[in-house]
């Protein structure tokens, strides 16, 4: 696959955040959002689906295939900064759909997407095992035949459907998604320090992203760093502080005819003098 020369110095970059160290990759759900974020000093970004999906009046997994790659693709156009791609379940149970999947992600200028065990269904919440994997080596197999280096990260959903062993569960998927190829391994839902460090160390020497959000906010950057963590986005959470504060807002106004919560808004000149013309080129 032919790449552009932003989105191979992207996906370098992206490898190189995954080598040593620990850095946050927050969620973009939109291309202003995504531009302040690069406006912030933030390394690399992360789409969220929730965050997106809200954002169109749908459920998140509501978004169909083709509406979240253009969405992809419009992040991915408005800063050099690396993105990856919260690509769900691949939009596809078998691994052919998950590798057809996969390459039409890498045309969008990602530096790196995530597949997730999760079917979306709530008497089989999880792929079985066997087919999970092969899923992921679906995936690998397409970067690897796409001649880039696109960071795949494999997800285990256990904590967030109910598994009843979800430390065991995730543990034995994300070892052996690591074995099927995934360069950086994820089990959202973790709260607890000794839970993070064991799936650290199970995985070693390949990367761990934590997800952090308003579940385990108390958790630091100089914490996770210190457990092992290599890689923290934050989902939803920054797309559900904004409609934290639009609801309140809203709330406000329609039942108590007050507008107080407005003068808490951000200032509208300096969103325009950072979306200038000026400022873009």
């Amino acid at each position: 696959m032919k790449t552009s020369a932003n989105q191979s110095t992207a996906i370098e970059t992206f490898g190189q955040l995954h080598s040593a160290g620990c850095f946050v990759l927050p969620n973009p759900w939109d291309p202003g959002t995504a531009r302040y974020l690069q406006h912030l000093g933030f390394k690399a970004l992360a789409t969220t689906s929730a965050g997106f999906a809200f954002a169109r009046a749908r459920s998140d997994g509501a978004v169909p295939r083709d509406e979240m790659l253009a969405h992809i693709r419009e992040i991915a156009s408005v800063t050099p900064l690396p993105v990856n791609a919260d690509f769900l379940n691949g939009f596809a149970d078998e691994p052919q759909g998950i590798a057809n999947n996969v390459t039409l992600c890498l045309a969008t200028g990602v530096a790196g997407l995530s597949i997730e065990d999760s079917t979306g269904k709530e008497d089989r919440p999880l792929y079985d095992k066997t087919l999970a994997v092969e899923r992921i080596k679906a995936a690998r197999r397409a970067i690897d035949k796409s001649g880039t280096r696109v960071i795949l990260t494999a997800r285990c959903e256990a904590f967030l459907v109910g598994d009843s062993k979800p430390l065991a569960t995730a543990l034995a998927r994300l070892t052996a998604f690591a074995e099927a190829g995934a360069d950086c391994l994820y089990a959202p839902g973790l709260t607890e320090p000794t839970e993070i460090a064991a799936i650290v160390k199970a995985v070693a020497p390949k990367p761990v992203n934590v997800l952090v959000s308003g579940f385990n906010a108390q958790l630091s950057l100089a914490q996770l760093a210190e457990i092992g963590v290599r890689r923290i986005s934050v989902g939803s959470g920054l797309a559900l502080v904004a409609w934290g504060a639009f609801t309140r807002a809203a709330g406000q106004i329609a039942a108590e005819g007050t507008f107080g919560l407005l003068a808490q808004g951000a200032r509208s000149t300096e969103l325009n003098g950072l979306f200038s013309e000026k400022v873009r080129a």
